[in-house]
């Protein structure tokens, strides 16, 4: 890159992106930013995009956190979820992919669940970790946990919403094991985002959920904000991301006071060992340091290359953490899902917007 040249750091009301670096003394530079993909990585990176790739902005939708796409082949349709602002909202959202074009619309279980966070699809059934904790949302009291809804029948069940006696923080996403196992992560941003009354009441941590027999282990405890959590499809790595980057103060006498993003702060995805017959996790080791945003929602696509949900976009790593493809999109992207009978279209979720990218990148088939 010529001299001089300068990027801009994140903060509250601007998200830097790569082709906003200042390179007076490149006229080309500015083509970056039009983009809608961008490759680091020829070979690799053409290979995935494949010879006709395309992104789509499909429908805008309010700028509130839009999260938790879990994709039901069977149905072939989307379903997701619409956060704060404004705590309190209820119903998720579906898009019926049957339809030409796709339609979208309000979904709500059977009870409803309040403000999923993170989602897969395991047994013909839609996991969703719950981050809304309130004492009568929808009638109820609902406490953050793990739910399930079955798609054919919209009716939900609690699997988990306590830890000993104590509510979680938010259980921001979760994965599951070959063997049954439930792994999730529980940062803080359910206090920031005011989806529950009350502070948290426990450290920031990952854990590992056994519904056989109601167990709950602490596997890992040194991330600041643990976020987005992915199984590779060999089942021998785990990969979660830091978004400590995000964070605020915690004090239940002042109320929620948000949270501010530090550009210096943790926006990292880091990759561990499955041990001990996939029940606990060995060789930490920082594989990704997000360039733009940090590392929300996480996935491993079916060849084992890592994807990301980062600010303004999302990234495509190798098993390495090495940057080959980054989708560039116009909002903040928090998750996605592919979708399709080959698993080719990856449709993405965030703050005033929903896309879909068609490549040749597939996904993992969930069963």
């Amino acid at each position: 890159m010529p001299y001089h040249f300068f990027r801009e750091v994140s903060n509250a009301t601007y998200t830097s992106v790569f082709g906003s670096t200042s390179v007076p003394n490149d006229t080309t530079f500015g083509l970056v930013k039009e983009a809608d993909f961008l490759v680091f990585d020829q070979q690799r990176g053409l290979d995935l995009l494949g010879p006709h790739p395309s992104y789509e902005f499909v429908f805008a939708v309010p700028e509130s956190v839009h999260e938790a796409p879990v994709y039901v082949a069977s149905q072939n349709k989307l379903y997701f979820s619409q956060l704060a602002p404004p705590p309190g909202y209820l119903p998720q959202q579906v898009i019926d992919l049957n339809q030409n074009p796709p339609t979208l619309a309000e979904y709500l279980s059977d009870p409803p669940v309040y403000a999923p966070n993170g989602g897969t699809f395991h047994n013909g059934l839609i996991y969703w970790g719950a981050s809304g904790g309130n004492n009568s949302i929808g009638g109820s009291e609902q406490r953050i946990g793990i739910r399930t809804v079955d798609p054919t029948t919209n009716k939900s069940t609690t699997l988990l919403n306590n830890y000993f006696g104590f509510y979680f923080n938010t259980i921001d996403d979760l994965v599951v094991g070959t063997n049954g196992d439930i792994w999730f992560t529980d940062p803080q941003y359910s206090w920031f985002n005011r989806l529950t009354d009350t502070a948290p009441q426990l450290e920031s941590a990952t854990y590992r959920f056994r519904p056989s027999t109601g167990a709950v282990n602490l596997v890992e405890d040194s991330l600041l904000q643990p976020n987005g959590i992915a199984i590779s499809p060999s089942g021998k790595t785990l990969y979660i991301s830091d978004t400590g980057a995000v964070s605020g103060p915690i004090d239940g006498a002042l109320g929620s006071q948000g949270a501010s993003f530090n550009a210096t702060g943790k926006r990292s995805i880091y990759a561990y060992t499955l041990c001990y017959k996939g029940t606990s996790l060995l060789n930490k080791r920082p594989i990704y340091l997000a360039p733009g945003g940090v590392p929300d929602g996480l996935k491993v696509a079916q060849n084992g290359y890592v994807v990301t949900g980062a600010g303004e976009g999302v990234d495509v790593l190798d098993e390495d953490g090495t940057l080959l493809v980054r989708v560039q999109t116009n909002y903040t992207v928090q998750n996605f899902a592919w979708t399709g009978k080959d698993l080719k279209t990856l449709w993405m979720f965030g703050n005033g917007g929903i896309s879909k990218v068609e490549w040749d990148l597939p996904g993992q088939q969930l069963q």
